[in-house]
């Protein structure tokens, strides 16, 4: 079901495309890990060091749960959030008994999808929207949540995806609803993962569940559906290795933008502007339930495989040829938390334990593994020449880059890590479980 309450067009002088989509702006923060969604940050230096004591500047209190990253516009920064409603016991029993076993089993009764705009000067809420609601939703994994794919922001207009429950777009400065579509389907098994990003008029995101796997674009204008393209790789018969939670990257190729679109065993690229796939790359037998977001350079793409037997890849699609794997690596990948490309040298952190890997981009060689420890789902970041490697017991780690580890400083805020960090006007933005998190040295917060 679609309804449009109205809609504009806008002119957006900001968006350019370099090799992936970016927003023009070092101040804006418009999609999960930010501009070109490669986990780097532009602009002042950020803080070193941290903890609920030190470096603060503000703390705002999150309703609901959800583990999508803030995206930031100017002195708005938007999350989405789940309002999560427990069913009584009696329709507990009722669904135990008409449960077939097709389905994995809810215990909600409900589930609000809302969206949170909070200022970035004060930390103050100002807008807290209901997009859409739904009884008895599909089940979620206590690693996942209902609101974990992160929004896509441009001026004027936040994008806010929920997998198979749903999207929505709102005026933010009016905080108006101008459409939402709810016709897209799939049986996701764990909850939603996979982020949209916007390409020209395209609201792009993958919809790989166990029963149905494929790629859809929205018009952004209208929330109208502009193509549907279903996964044509031949996958396990097991439905459950069929599902993927994947965000896709668009990039440039001789001329060409495509997009970037890791699923269940197969890497596929496709025409971002008509969904026709332009080729596709069998990486595995058993690549499946990726959640990572891959980073793109030299030449190629970087991809975790995934659960079971995770592998991380290079893969080269550049230079004429046919796109083909470089090189694997296979010791401490992680299958959640996305690498980070620095120049020449690859990061990733495994999710258990906590061993940050770093690889020589071009031939895979290790240059060290170094164990952090701690479970790992947010992703890396590069800002002020450090990396930052947050874990979910609410610790992050300051890293150098570089061939050589250097451990600058762990910091500890109350709460899990679950989303990514943010960067703007210098500032770090961490989202906690409970919170939301304005980080600067205190010189800045001085002023």
């Amino acid at each position: 079901m679609i309804s449009i309450a109205k809609w504009e067009v806008i002119l957006l002088s900001g968006l350019f495309l370099v090799g992936v989509l970016r927003l023009q702006g070092s101040g804006e923060w418009p999609e999960w890990r930010g501009p070109g969604g490669q986990g780097h940050a532009q602009g002042d230096p950020l803080p070193t060091r941290w903890g609920e004591n030190l470096n603060v500047t503000w703390k705002a209190p999150i309703p609901g749960r959800g583990w999508s990253s803030p995206v930031i516009d100017g002195d708005q920064i938007w999350l989405t959030t789940a309002i999560e409603t427990k069913a009584n016991p009696d329709d507990v029993a009722r669904r135990l008994k008409a449960n077939t076993g097709d389905q994995p089993l809810t215990l909600l009764e409900k589930v609000e999808y809302r969206a949170i705009c909070v200022d970035a000067r004060s930390g103050r809420i100002t807008h807290d929207i209901l997009l859409l609601s739904e009884r008895e939703p599909q089940w979620a994994h206590t690693l996942n949540s209902y609101a974990s794919p992160t929004p896509v922001i441009e001026p004027g207009r936040l994008y806010a995806h929920f997998g198979a429950s749903g999207t929505a777009c709102l005026d933010t400065r009016t905080g108006q609803i101008l459409w939402t579509n709810t016709s897209l389907h799939i049986l996701h098994e764990n909850g939603p993962g996979a982020s949209p990003i916007v390409w020209g008029d395209r609201l792009i995101f993958q919809m790989d569940g166990s029963d149905l796997q494929y790629v859809a674009a929205l018009d952004k204008h209208t929330g109208t559906l502009a193509w549907k393209t279903d996964r044509t790789g031949t996958m396990n018969s097991n439905p459950q290795l069929k599902k993927s939670y994947a965000t896709p990257i668009v990039v440039r190729v001789n001329g060409q933008e495509q997009l970037f679109s890791p699923g269940a065993d197969w890497l596929y690229s496709y025409d971002p502007a008509s969904g026709r796939e332009l080729w596709r790359l069998k990486y595995g037998n058993l690549g499946f339930s990726l959640a990572a977001r891959p980073v793109t350079g030299h030449g190629m793409i970087y991809l975790s495989t995934g659960f079971m037997r995770p592998e991380m890849l290079a893969i080269r699609y550049d230079g004429g040829k046919d796109p083909e794997i470089v090189w694997r690596y296979t010791k401490g990948v992680p299958t959640m938390a996305s690498p980070l490309l620095v120049g020449n040298e690859l990061y990733f952190v495994s999710d258990s334990g906590g061993m940050l890997t770093c690889l020589d981009a071009h031939t895979g060689a290790e240059h060290y593994r170094e164990r952090l420890g701690g479970e790992h789902n947010a992703s890396l970041l590069y800002a002020d020449g450090k990396i930052h490697v947050p874990s979910r017991d609410g610790v992050t780690a300051v890293i150098g880059s570089g061939k050589s580890f250097q451990l600058i400083a762990k910091n500890e805020l109350a709460g899990r890590i679950m989303a990514s960090e943010a960067v703007s006007h210098g500032a770090l933005f961490i989202r906690t479980d409970s919170a939301l998190y304005r980080l600067e040295e205190r010189s800045k917060n001085a002023q």
